[in-house]
């Protein structure tokens, strides 16, 4: 036994090595996820006293299949996802490729690139809540100088349930088309560019370099970057809260913004639990997607 520790085989030694990363993972996720499914079988309410641990089974998960919040929540969160991903994607595409031209100074492209990414998510809701407001937002105003609206008739952008929806969504993919820019301009750059003048020789137009070399060899960066956009996009929260808090009404509320109004305002940890086990469960089933897609490239 000592002999096999001193000597490890190749398999054994791939093991050992990777146990501490293994351990560090079920310390920081498989417990937690554990705990978060345990807790979603208790009415566990921390404003009840005394019986705040009660065993109820499968009770949480049927009252919300029922719950017209959880639907209403899941529903803005599903459009909010399928809004914003796709349109980041096509501007942040579209700022990679600016970022990758053959500038002398790239640097006041990419630092361009880079702020709207470093930006705090709350702060940007705050400046955005800001630019929508109805009495003293930027887009008012521009909207008056260009003679859209007048000053009897201003629009009321985070007021109204649809309005307010199209705001935030605005505001997410202004947030987040930097962060798919940055990930593929690293894939941009890792094309040789051996293609493109070769595909200039065979007389290929611009647009058919696009399409036949650009976006089959950024293929995997856009698999990457749609990976970690959905995710992030599933548990919408800052921009949102920050924004709106949900309203009006909770027209905008999303999936992460009832989990935290459940176990944060209304102390009810049990059922949190489980509108948590939802959105683990939504967001394992976009990831196995995605991990499928990236099989069948490969």
């Amino acid at each position: 036994m000592l002999k096999n520790l001193r000597d490890p085989s190749e398999k054994a030694l791939g093991f050992m090595l990777l146990l501490p990363a293994f351990a560090l993972l079920a310390m920081i996720v498989a417990y937690p996820i554990g705990k978060l499914i345990y807790n979603s079988f208790f009415d566990f309410r921390l404003s009840s006293g005394v019986n705040a641990f009660k065993f109820i089974g499968m009770a949480n998960y049927a009252d919300a299949w029922k719950d017209a919040d959880f639907w209403n929540a899941a529903t803005n969160t599903i459009l909010i996802t399928l809004i914003t991903v796709p349109a980041s994607l096509v501007v942040g595409l579209g700022l990679a490729m600016l970022a990758n031209l053959p500038f002398k100074r790239k640097w006041p492209v990419r630092l361009a690139l880079l702020l709207p990414w470093a930006l705090p998510l709350s702060f940007a809701g705050l400046i955005f809540a800001w630019f929508f407001h109805t009495e003293y937002g930027v887009v008012n105003d521009v909207m008056q100088r260009l003679g859209v609206s007048t000053n009897r008739d201003q629009t009321m952008w985070l007021l109204r349930p649809n309005l307010a929806f199209t705001a935030i969504c605005l505001t997410i993919i202004w947030k987040t088309s930097s962060f798919m820019a940055l990930i593929l301009l690293a894939g941009l750059q890792m094309i040789p560019k051996s293609l493109y003048e070769a595909a200039e020789v065979d007389g290929a137009s611009k647009w058919q370099q696009f399409r036949e070399v650009t976006i089959p060899m950024l293929m995997p960066s856009i698999i990457v970057a749609l990976i970690f956009r959905t995710i992030t996009a599933l548990q919408t929260f800052d921009i949102p809260y920050t924004m709106t808090r949900g309203g009006p009404g909770n027209s905008t509320e999303t999936l992460a913004m009832l989990i935290h109004k459940t176990t944060i305002e209304y102390l009810d940890v049990g059922y949190g639990s489980t509108l948590a086990v939802f959105m683990f469960l939504i967001s394992l089933s976009v990831t196995a997607f995605y991990l499928k897609r990236i099989g069948r490239a490969a």
